[in-house]
């Protein structure tokens, strides 16, 4: 597959001195090792991890490394040869609970002593092209590229009280529904519900009780402010 120009930056990011990229270990290509670190950069969707970073972190520590664009730019590429691009400011604004909509194939890895997560919440560009291949949402346009601007924050996630972070002291008392929860937090309801399922894999929180279609979450832990 391409590499796309996101995933090679990123991976010149964590390449400090003495690092090496594209490594073969244990029967897998990890994208930079440094030291005993293996470094795992995935800017798409998790599946495929499912099987390499429970087998690799049985020996090896491993960071797993996820962007999330906090802001995008659209780049239309021309069809014709010497015409202009043409760039504009999307309003999608990503936010770190994005990271459950991919976490929620892997919840479990966050038990594992050797496992951590890294979040970078980014601007880039996303770069187009009028193939007729995309998605109807797209109307045929196709995602050519990727293209990291700057990195604006940085999340290191490296145990379960890390996540209490998403769990506000706001929330109702003893036990609160996803939907309420999806207002405290902010979030659409679709999210909410993969992020207590990764919450619950977790041991952060448990189904208390379910009440007509509702189920009804109560805390295993307290939010880390208190």
């Amino acid at each position: 597959m391409q590499e796309s120009s996101l995933h090679a930056a990123l991976k010149n990011l964590y390449s400090l001195p003495g690092a090496a990229q594209e490594v073969p270990v244990d029967g897998y290509l990890v994208d930079v090792v440094r030291g005993e670190l293996l470094i795992e950069i995935q800017t798409g969707n998790f599946t495929h991890l499912k099987l390499k970073l429970p087998d690799l972190l049985e020996r090896h520590p491993v960071l797993l490394v996820y962007p999330i664009a906090r802001e995008k730019w659209i780049v239309r590429l021309p069809s014709e040869e010497g015409a202009p691009e043409e760039r504009r400011k999307s309003p999608y604004r990503g936010r770190l609970e994005h990271l459950f909509l991919e976490l929620v194939r892997i919840p479990q890895l966050v038990l594992h002593p050797n496992f951590a997560l890294e979040v970078l919440l980014i601007q880039e560009e996303e770069l187009r092209r009028n193939d007729g291949r995309g998605s109807w949402r797209r109307k045929g346009w196709s995602i050519a590229d990727r293209r990291l601007i700057s990195v604006v924050e940085k999340v290191t996630l490296r145990s379960t009280r890390d996540f209490l972070r998403f769990l506000p002291a706001g929330l109702p008392e003893p036990t609160f529904t996803m939907r309420q929860y999806a207002a405290a937090v902010k979030i659409p309801p679709y999210l909410a519900s993969k992020t207590l399922y990764c919450l619950r894999q977790m041991g952060l929180v448990e189904i208390a009780e379910k009440k007509g279609r509702a189920y009804h979450y109560a805390r295993l832990c307290q939010p880390e402010n208190e």
